[in-house]
């Protein structure tokens, strides 16, 4: 192999696996080292450059980032990440004074945004503070778009969303609610410079199914009911309430049911359990509330008796595999089951819905009437019209929606400046040594077994009788402390300088998960096999050194290495080295062609 390249951008950010599996590129351990240490401020501030919503995410998150933690390879669970970030959010200071400042002169471009969601917002963020008019058209009353109308207030109190909007608003942006854009022809004809749709997938599906038309009266598009809730104009449900579908939105409805007067609330749904859409700790909040899931039963029909719901009928089926393994849901022959209801509410996905966009303007759509954008600059097939968030390429979560707006804003910036919208700049990269004496690091080592800390609830009872009072109390300072200790601090880097090292084989003796391996050199799939440890995760590199003095190389598996430090403080001649990395995200305003300040960097730092 040849020697490894550390100097490229991606190579140490990939091994710092929980930013890399975020979308949004979060530097996680280094904000939670500012928690251990009380920074919260600071710790909420990083959050905010590459994230935007530190206080949003840190209770909705859909923790991607959570399932590479490298914690999780020690012990069974990983870092609680996502939690971390309400306790930056809940304990910082007043941050107005680092937000970026309104920007005082303007540079002539006028930037619409269609939809005042997470995506459309990011983009608000990242361009207004560059001088850029910024439009953001919503029909709803406030922003937040998704956020505000789909996530339960006792899941995402109302203060935070105001909070967190406020701080991207407050930056110059126009807000123009209550302003529902019905053409998309009228608004290029305003003469904007730029067009952003982040109109989310507003549209649940539907179940046209036997009784749908006679039942109508009780039974309930989820997503549209969960918006209803939290815009107050629905208060109560029936005592009997079937939530038909398997993902986030059915928990939230199921579990918004029990709040509004649903005493029988059953989850019902096509797959098995564990092929759920929705996320492990959703369908554990829910079975906490009482709330029963029901697997592999396929609704065929709703019941009703003079023109009034009764129930619903479903087929109980079984999976099937075949030889390559695809699954096929099968009618096991066992009776149909009727299950009574006062109420459903039909939770089985959400579409995107474009009547707004007329069909000749420019913009191509697909077979699936999604627009055809590109998924590096986001543009549609009409130049300067960008999508990003769930109006791009279907459902996802808030940190997706986050990334497209970024990657849009960059876009439109280059857009704008009249450059090429695909020369997307690098991102910056800093190595910093870590030492602070012989055998002294400026970070704490200790990989010693830690279980992961819960996150307190309000009790059942008193939770249950408001749709409005949160849950998850979060971590209070101290178990937020004692949580953070527990990451890794996998942004550390063993870094090998070969001409130092003396092949004394010091660190392959202490190394405690067998990582490090002095070996003849030879083809990858060769090598990985005689490694002190046989190296199996493909996904993950191997660090490969230059030739050494006996003409033997380093070799060093990414994959299992738990950034201890053990190798460095053990070897006598300083070969290891134990560097921070720091990856900064590119965004709008470090691309431009004469270099300016990015105000976020300036407001992160």
């Amino acid at each position: 192999m040849q020697r490894t390249d550390i100097g490229r951008p991606d190579y140490f950010h990939k091994v710092v696996d929980c930013q890399w599996a975020c979308p949004a590129h979060t530097p996680v351990p280094e904000y939670i080292r500012l928690i251990a240490e009380g920074r919260y401020s600071d710790a909420y501030m990083i959050n905010w450059k590459s994230n935007v919503f530190p206080g949003i995410l840190g209770r909705t998150c859909d923790r991607p980032c959570e399932p590479a933690c490298r914690r999780g390879r020690v012990e069974d669970e990983p870092v609680a990440i996502c939690r971390l970030k309400r306790v930056a959010a809940d304990n910082k200071d007043d941050i107005t004074g680092r937000l970026p400042p309104i920007a005082t002169t303007k540079n002539g471009k006028r930037i619409a945004l269609v939809g005042a969601g997470p995506a459309s917002l990011t983009v608000a963020r990242d361009l207004a503070p560059l001088g850029y008019d910024i439009h953001l058209f919503d029909g709803d009353s406030r922003g937040g778009g998704m956020i505000r109308s789909q996530i339960p207030r006792f899941r995402l109190p109302e203060e935070v969303i105001d909070e967190e909007v406020g701080y991207i608003t407050g930056l110059g942006v126009t807000e123009r609610y209550g302003e529902r854009v019905d053409s998309l022809k009228a608004l290029l004809g305003q003469g904007y410079d730029a067009i952003f749709v982040g109109t989310g997938a507003p549209r649940g599906r539907n179940l046209d199914l036997p009784g749908r038309a006679e039942g109508a009266a009780n039974i309930h598009i989820g997503i549209d009911w969960l918006s209803s809730v939290s815009f107050g104009h629905i208060e109560k449900i029936g005592k009997r309430v079937i939530v038909l579908g398997g993902g986030n939105t059915a928990m939230d409805c199921c579990r918004t049911s029990r709040r509004l007067g649903g005493e029988d609330v059953k989850v019902i749904v096509r797959s098995g359990f564990e092929e759920m859409k929705a996320s492990p700790w959703e369908k554990e909040d829910a079975i906490h509330e009482d709330i029963p899931i029901l697997n592999f039963l396929v609704p065929v029909s709703f019941s009703h008796e003079s023109g009034k719901l009764t129930g619903v009928v479903f087929e109980k089926v079984v999976a099937q595999y075949d030889d390559k393994g695809r699954r096929k849901l099968v009618s096991s022959g066992e009776p149909h089951e009727h299950f009574e209801c006062d109420d459903v509410l039909v939770a089985v996905g959400q579409e995107n819905s474009f009547p707004w966009i007329e069909r000749d303007v420019g913009l191509e759509f697909d077979e699936w009437d999604m627009p055809k954008v590109n998924e590096v600059t986001f543009q549609s097939t009409r130049d300067g019209v960008f999508f990003g968030g769930d109006s791009a390429f279907g459902p996802k979560n808030i940190i997706w929606a986050v990334a497209h707006g970024h990657e849009a804003a960059v876009s439109i910036h280059l857009h704008c400046q009249g450059l090429n919208i695909a020369d997307r700049p690098p991102p910056g990269v800093t190595l910093t040594s870590q030492k602070m004496g012989i055998h002294e690091w400026s970070y704490d080592n200790d990989i010693s077994n830690d279980l992961r800390n819960r996150v307190p609830l309000r009790d059942k009872a008193t939770a249950l009788s408001s749709v409005k009072l949160e849950v998850e109390l979060g971590f209070d300072r101290l178990l937020g402390y004692k949580e953070a200790e527990r990451c890794l601090n996998c942004d550390i880097e063993t870094v090998f300088a070969e001409p130092l090292c003396i092949e004394c084989d010091a660190c392959v003796d202490i190394c405690p998960t067998d990582c490090i391996s002095f070996t003849e050199n030879g083809p990858e799939d060769d090598l990985r096999t005689r490694l002190k440890a046989p190296s199996l995760d493909l996904t993950q590199d191997l660090y490969v050194s230059g030739e050494l003095k006996t003409g033997r190389v380093m070799v060093k598996d990414e994959d299992v290495c738990l950034h201890c430090g053990l190798c460095a403080e053990r070897c006598p001649t300083g070969a290891w080295d134990m560097q921070k990395f720091l990856l900064d995200i590119t965004h709008a305003g470090g691309c431009s062609k004469s270099p300016v300040n990015d105000p976020l960097r300036t407001a992160a730092e």
